[in-house]
């Protein structure tokens, strides 16, 4: 691996903005586990389809990995404190988020500009992360605004910017 290479590549990822979210799922052990992920994309329409990374190192892959489905909330600019709690090693992330199981058993988080349901359809492996492809079976948007990771900060849409 060519370490400049890397790092030249982690400053374009950081210089280009992106959405971002908190997955969840539930572990097999019918506990709540989520984590903040800006590798989100969407990918069909028919189906509705979306992908999302994990790195293989993270705590909360084997939950992922064994789970049915996830939830994808899109954050609202609200939400950059959930952001954070979520991205951290605090392993009750929870506790500091206003949460409730949705109708289909899963970690639902309140407030979100959107909340996408899914069925884990394919999970593949991709150099260090995993790729998991999800069906939409539950979908919910909030009349909310985005929040926008860039350069390793989290904000708004600038108010110049056109609505």
């Amino acid at each position: 691996m060519n370490t400049e290479h890397v790092a030249t590549f982690k400053q374009i990822m950081g210089s280009y903005p992106t959405g971002v979210t908190i997955i969840t799922t539930t572990d097999a052990g019918g506990n709540p586990c989520g984590l903040t992920v800006n590798s989100f994309a969407s990918v069909s329409l028919d189906p509705l389809l979306v992908l999302w990374c994990i790195d293989k190192k993270s705590t909360s892959l084997e939950a992922f990995q064994q789970a049915k489905g996830f939830v994808v909330h899109v954050l609202s600019d609200e939400q950059a404190e959930q952001c954070w709690t979520f991205a951290g090693k605090d392993p009750d992330r929870f506790s500091k988020s206003n949460w409730s199981l949705s109708k289909n058993n899963m970690p639902v988080i309140a407030d979100s500009l959107g909340v996408l349901e899914c069925k884990t359809i394919q999970q593949i492996d991709a150099g260090d992360h995993f790729i998991f492809l999800g069906q939409i079976i539950d979908i919910d948007k909030q009349e909310k605004e985005p929040l926008l990771y860039f350069r390793r900060n989290v904000g708004e849409i600038p108010a110049e910017w056109p609505a």
